[in-house]
């Protein structure tokens, strides 16, 4: 049996409707415009999702599912709790570059899912908070960071940013994704020097 990910018409589905929502909006691409881009019928597109609303609630929910695994994968590794922050940082950082179409529909239109959905992604995306958060409060608690801001405050401020990404950031510019990274990684380890 065929999986999501090894699946080339699916896959051409998914990245067409990406490619569409983000440069036009989710509510004003229709499945047409999906079908179409994707070189298949409509009926294609209905083959493997029901709705708009399931092909939207994929694209959030893949950029998560990969970002939320390299994160943890990160975060468990024995290398010292700076370093490893350092790598989740500029990690996100990349990867969102990388993906910036599946951000900037993320980042635009989570609002725009049923309401289960749209619980279910947040929640998927507060536990990769958390878990992050958790990081900050554990090296406030060992004295590597500076305690006197809300391990909260650190990881929102940083998210913030990197939701902004979308707005700014152009592959023809200056900085490349992982010194982009880089440098957002090395401001959050500045900012939390004792």
């Amino acid at each position: 049996m065929r999986t999501q990910v090894d699946n080339p018409v699916r896959e051409r589905v998914v990245r067409a409707a990406i490619s569409l929502f983000a440069a036009k909006g989710f509510a004003t691409t229709s499945i047409r415009e999906i079908a179409d881009a994707a070189g298949v019928t409509k009926g294609g597109v209905y083959h493997y999702f029901e709705s708009k609303d399931d092909l939207l609630f994929e694209v959030h929910t893949r950029m998560l599912r990969m970002q939320t695994s390299r994160m943890l994968t990160i975060a468990e590794d024995d290398s010292p709790l700076p370093e490893r922050l350092h790598a989740i940082i500029a990690d996100v950082v990349e990867t969102t570059i990388a993906n910036l179409d599946e951000a900037v529909v993320f980042f635009q239109s989570v609002h725009l899912l049923a309401p289960e959905r749209q619980a279910e992604v947040r929640a998927a995306r507060r536990a990769y908070h958390e878990r992050v958060r958790d990081l900050v409060a554990e090296g406030q608690a060992a004295g590597l960071f500076r305690a006197n801001v809300p391990a909260d405050v650190v990881v929102h401020y940083h998210f913030g940013a990197i939701h902004r990404l979308g707005m700014w950031y152009h592959a023809d510019g200056p900085l490349t994704p992982e010194q982009v990274g880089a440098h957002f990684a090395d401001m959050v380890l500045a900012s939390l020097r004792p």
